[in-house]
């Protein structure tokens, strides 16, 4: 039997009538049901939509504001994984939105309710103007702990565990797929294994600009250090060194268990690896990889977030 998605949501609507955001309040995924059904809504701005998609029509490209939104609601849930849904024309098709502490407003309407609010004493100010909305105006992750909820946007997939300190950053379609310690950036496309420790700064590789199509993946128990920055999948228990970036045409030295070269590389080619520890040597300035067995771990008394 097919999947079926029944997703129920409210619509905020601008003045003139287009759709600015949809928040799914109940999702029935395939059996699986999420939040609480509402039957009616009284203001002018707020439209109760209902949409009935199959699981085949969740890898058909975005087309209307509401899919946008509820392909986002499904990984922010973890429904589906970062990378399993098709997100073409998402940005072509979300308009760019000011989001305020009183919800969202159209661009174009935002300076004449910001001028009534001075006006009335009201307190409406603008946290951002994107496209993009932050993930707990919609959906708040069970056992998470997310020091800026401006870093994370709708459409993160954050594992139980998972502690975002407040220079981490996550991006939709990316996330943790355990507990994960994230001080760096994931960005969209990204997904890091359980155990792994983003350090303070460090940066991941999207696919969104520079041209690279290759999915970034960070294994199990990795340590990425602080200021690194990786444009290569990981194995499992691979380190990067603390300024290191290593990207998929850096040149590197493998070494073998018994500490003998067996030449030099591009990074690419060690994609996927396991138990590698990335090293720029400071006296040459060569990037050298050394099989190792990492002892990568995370302090447990942090990450339950209960």
């Amino acid at each position: 039997m097919a999947m079926k998605i029944t997703a129920k949501g409210i619509a905020t609507k601008s003045k003139n009538g287009k759709v600015l955001d949809v928040y799914f309040h109940f999702i029935d995924f395939d059996g699986t049901n999420i939040g609480k059904d509402l039957q009616e809504i009284n203001t002018d701005d707020k439209e109760l939509i209902e949409i009935n998609v199959s699981g085949s029509e969740l890898q058909n490209s975005i087309s209307s504001i509401e899919e946008a939104y509820l392909k986002l609601h499904l990984l922010s849930y973890k429904l589906v994984l970062p990378n399993s849904l098709n997100l073409d024309g998402l940005f072509s098709i979300l308009p760019n939105v000011a989001w305020t502490n009183k919800g969202p407003i159209a661009v174009d309407e935002v300076e004449s309710c910001m001028r009534e609010s001075r006006l009335n004493m009201n307190d409406l100010y603008i946290r951002s103007l994107d496209k993009f909305p932050c993930l707990t105006d919609y959906i708040v992750p069970n056992n998470v702990r997310i020091a800026d909820i401006s870093r994370v946007r709708l459409g993160a997939y954050l594992s139980e565990g998972t502690t975002i300190m407040h220079e981490g950053f996550v991006n939709f379609n990316a996330g943790t797929l355990g507990k994960a310690m994230i001080e760096g950036r994931i960005s969209s496309g990204v997904i890091v294994g359980d155990g792994s420790d983003l350090g303070g700064g460090c940066s991941t590789m999207g696919t969104l600009s520079g041209g690279n199509n290759v999915k970034i993946s960070i294994g199990k128990n990795c340590l990425l250090g602080a200021n690194s920055g990786l444009g290569i999948p990981l194995g499992d228990n691979c380190i990067v060194e603390a300024g290191l970036y290593l990207t998929s045409g850096t040149k590197v030295e493998l070494f073998n268990e018994k500490n003998i070269s067996e030449g030099i590389s591009k990074a690419s080619e060690l994609s996927g690896l396991s138990n590698l520890t990335f090293i720029r040597n400071s006296l040459n300035g060569k990037v050298t990889a050394k099989y190792k067995k990492n002892n990568v771990s995370l302090n447990e008394e942090l990450h339950k977030n209960d």
